[in-house]
């Protein structure tokens, strides 16, 4: 394939944003070196936000593509793509994170931990990073990690856990929730992509995915928890007696309920959802005795993260294509999990569901390797721009490095792909 020279202008860019994220810490640090307040600070900061960095390399594409043949040239290519995902997750996480959904999802995760036979603070955080991911599987995903992100940030990033272990467990969220939305053909971006071409069902999503999922994501779990056991049990000292009960009154929380399963009932119709989202800001202004100020910078933030990465990503099909018709099904499977890490999984999938000819194990190989890369980095799954924003101030000024988040997915990424690998489909 012979790309154009929009192609590589984009591609050109597309690296210049990854080497940005991977750059992050560093405009933390040069941040410093200007008086608080200042303009030089408030631009190395702005530069240091993860959430930033595609939207902004997007933006001088555009104005690059612009220059060379026309502002009518950027528009057309802008009006040709689809932003539907980065506004379902805007509304996704801004319904999601809210007190009343939080309580719910709270309520649940300690009544599921209380049959794990386990000190308090290891069971909920068992139950926790279990019971949230494998929920992204009828909540979606991006629903999923918003809420189980704030509830691991109010139990345990606010308690001042060691900084190995908030990686440690940040790093498991995001392999966790992206194998723990398989369980569904709906739930999952790269799943989603590619359900209806292949005609995936929930049968064949629950024997070839599904329980594979599940057991990677207790494994994980588990493996983590046994590991920081001591500082686990820590915290269950701690904590004796300090679980608190659901705070929002039922009806509140059963309407905010509604709101979330309306916006996934009509996740692919822009209009139907981000009305319902209007309706939604109505509706928590009235109730604002019941609410926290709802998480609307960071859910734009996530959205302008993921649209710069469909108006970047788009154009990598000139060589993605290529290299996913020439791979056998293991090499696909272990390439489509190192390629995820530096490409939107949901991407990936859909570029191989344009592929002719795929056989059924090679169109598994894809997508399980799809989903098991898509906790290794920030831009790896559509939801983990959502965790990242929620997370991030816990990690100090300099927030959290690109590098210790890569490495502490490692472990958790290795058991998805074992599991998915190895263990036999129903």
């Amino acid at each position: 394939m012979n790309p154009s020279v929009m192609s590589m202008l984009a591609s050109a860019f597309f690296v210049c944003a990854l080497v940005h994220t991977f750059s992050v810490k560093r405009f933390a640090h040069w941040a410093r070196a200007y008086a608080e307040g200042s303009v030089g600070e408030n631009v190395f900061h702005t530069l240091a936000e993860v959430e930033v960095v595609f939207g902004l390399w997007s933006a001088v594409f555009l104005l690059t593509v612009a220059s060379l043949y026309g502002d009518g040239r950027s528009v057309s290519y802008l009006e040709s793509l689809n932003f539907t995902e980065p506004a379902f997750v805007f509304a996704i996480m801004t319904i999601a994170a809210t007190r009343p959904v939080l309580d719910a999802a709270t309520a649940l995760i300690t009544v599921f931990s209380r049959l794990v036979p386990l000190p308090q603070a290891m069971a909920f955080y068992i139950a926790a990073l279990v019971l949230g991911p494998l929920l992204g599987s009828f909540i979606t995903e991006p629903a999923a990690m918003a809420v189980t992100a704030l509830i691991l940030k109010n139990r345990f990033y606010d308690r001042g856990i060691s900084q190995r272990l908030m990686y440690a467990t940040l790093g498991l969220l995001f392999v966790n929730v992206s194998i723990g939305g398989t369980l569904t053909h709906f739930a999952a971006p790269p799943v989603l992509m590619v359900a209806g071409t292949w005609q995936w069902d929930l049968p064949y999503m629950m024997t070839h995915f599904g329980w594979k999922a599940a057991i990677a994501v207790v494994v994980n779990a588990l493996m983590t928890a046994f590991v920081f056991r001591r500082e686990l049990l820590g915290l269950s000292r701690n904590q004796a007696g300090t679980l608190r009960a659901v705070r929002s009154p039922a009806w509140v929380i059963g309407v905010h309920l509604v709101f979330v399963a309306i916006v996934v009932m009509f996740s692919h119709h822009m209009v139907v959802f981000l009305g319902v989202l209007l309706f939604f800001l109505g509706f928590a202004s009235v109730t604002r005795e019941y609410q926290e100020e709802l998480k609307i910078r960071e859910a734009l933030l996530v959205a302008f993260f993921l649209g710069g990465l469909v108006v970047l990503g788009s154009m990598q099909s000139w060589w993605l294509s290529p290299l996913l018709t020439r791979l056998e099904a293991t090499p696909l499977f272990l390439g489509a999990t190192a390629l995820t890490a530096i490409t939107d999984n949901a991407a990936l999938t859909y570029l191989g569901s344009l592929v002719p000819g795929l056989s059924e194990f090679s169109k598994y190989a894809l997508v399980a390797g799809a989903v098991t890369g898509g906790g290794l980095t920030v831009i790896a799954n559509a939801p983990n721009p959502a965790g990242y924003a929620i997370l991030n101030p816990s990690f100090g000024k300099e927030g959290i490095s690109p590098m210790l988040l890569l490495t502490a997915a490692l472990a958790p990424t290795l058991i998805a792909g074992l599991c998915f690998w190895f263990l036999p489909s129903l």
